[in-house]
C-alpha cells in the first residue's frame, strides 16, 4: 500500500503544483488522470525521490518514503515522460548496463536478468538492434523493460501511451496490465481511455488538487440520468455555454455534438447518453475551473 498523506509542493517561483494531496493506493493498476500542468508529474516526481515535497508524508509499507528515499530505489520501478537512452547501444547492451547500475552484479544473474525483460517485454527478436531505431512503441517497452529490473514492488508510469499509435497502445496497455496484478502500478496519464481499461480505481488531479477518487464503474454510476447530448451550429456554442453546464464538446461532420449535465432534460433536442468515463472527466475538470474561478 502506498500512502500519501497531505502532500503540499511549491516551487521556488511560488507556483503551488501539488496542494494538500492524500491518497491510498492498493497493489494492482491505479489511475492517475489530469490535463497537462495539473501536477501528476510532479506527483509522480515526489514517489519516485527525484524531489522532496515541501510538506507532507509519503509511505510505501513500512518505507517513509521522505526520510529513506534509497529504501524506496531499491523497490521503485520508473518510466518518466522522457528518458535518455544512448541511441547508438543496442538494446540487450543498455539493460544489461542499467541492471549493473541496478546492482545486479552476478554476470550470470544479469544474463538471465535481461533475458528474461526482453522476452517479457518481447523485444527478444530486435535485442542487437540500436535503440535509435527503435519505434516509439519499442521504446516505450525498453522503458518498462528497465523499470522492471530488480523485481520492483512499486512501478510508476508517467504518460506512458502519448504519441503511440493504436496499436503499439494495446500492446504497451496488455504488457502494463500483465505487470500491475501483484504489485503497485500508477499509471499517470490525461488519455481517458488508458485508465478505463486498465484500472480498477483511479483519481483526477486538477490544480494541485485531487478532485475526484474511487472506483471507474462507480464514479460513472454517478451520472446516470444526468448526461445530456445534443448536435448544434457551432455558432450556438456560447448561447448553449451560457445557459448549461457543458462538459464537452466534439466537431462531427462539419457540426458540435455537446454533453451537457443536468439532473432533467435542459431543453429540446437533448437526449440522454450513457455517462462514460470521459464525462466523468470532464465533468470533474468543468466543476473545477468553475471553484477557480
Amino acid at each position: 500500500m502506498l500512502s500519501i498523506n497531505q502532500l503540499t509542493h511549491v516551487y521556488a517561483n511560488g507556483t503551488k503544483a501539488l496542494d494538500d494531496v492524500s491518497l491510498e493506493i492498493p497493489t494492482g493498476m491505479f489511475g492517475l488522470l489530469g490535463p497537462n500542468g495539473a501536477g501528476k508529474s510532479t506527483l509522480m516526481r515526489s514517489i519516485a525521490t527525484l524531489q522532496t515535497p515541501t510538506s507532507g508524508a509519503i509511505r510505501f509499507g513500512d518505507i517513509d518514503v521522505i526520510r529513506e528515499p534509497e529504501k524506496l530505489r531499491r523497490t521503485l520501478g520508473y518510466l518518466p515522460q522522457d528518458f535518455g537512452v544512448y541511441p547508438r547501444v543496442s538494446a540487450y547492451d543498455m539493460l544489461d548496463h542499467m541492471a549493473v547500475l541496478k546492482g545486479v552484479a552476478s554476470g550470470k544473474e544479469r544474463k538471465d536478468t535481461v533475458e528474461s525483460l526482453l522476452n517479457q517485454v518481447n523485444l527478444w527478436s530486435v535485442r542487437k538492434k540500436a535503440l535509435a531505431g527503435f519505434s516509439g512503441g519499442m521504446r516505450q517497452r525498453f522503458g518498462i523493460a528497465q523499470a522492471l529490473i530488480g523485481n520492483p514492488r512499486l512501478i510508476i508510469v508517467d504518460e506512458p501511451t502519448a504519441g503511440l499509435d493504436p496499436e503499439e497502445r494495446n500492446r504497451f496497455l496488455n504488457l502494463l496490465a500483465e505487470i500491475g496484478e501483484n504489485v503497485v502500478v500508477i499509471l499517470s496519464t490525461h488519455i481517458v481511455e488508458d485508465v478505463a481499461d486498465l484500472c480498477p480505481r483511479m483519481a483526477v488531479l486538477a490544480g494541485g488538487k485531487i478532485q475526484l477518487e474511487g472506483a471507474p464503474a462507480d464514479l460513472m454510476q454517478r451520472l446516470d440520468g444526468r448526461v445530456w447530448k445534443k448536435t448544434i451550429d457551432k455558432e450556438a456554442l456560447d448561447d448553449h455555454r451560457a445557459r448549461h453546464e457543458v462538459i464537452s464538446t466534439r466537431l462531427f461532420a462539419g457540426r458540435t455534438v455537446i454533453h451537457v449535465l443536468a439532473d432533467k432534460r435542459p431543453g429540446d433536442g437533448f437526449e440522454p447518453v450513457s455517462g462514460g468515463l470521459e464525462d466523468v472527466y470532464f465533468s470533474t475538470l468543468s466543476a473545477s475551473r468553475r471553484v477557480a474561478a
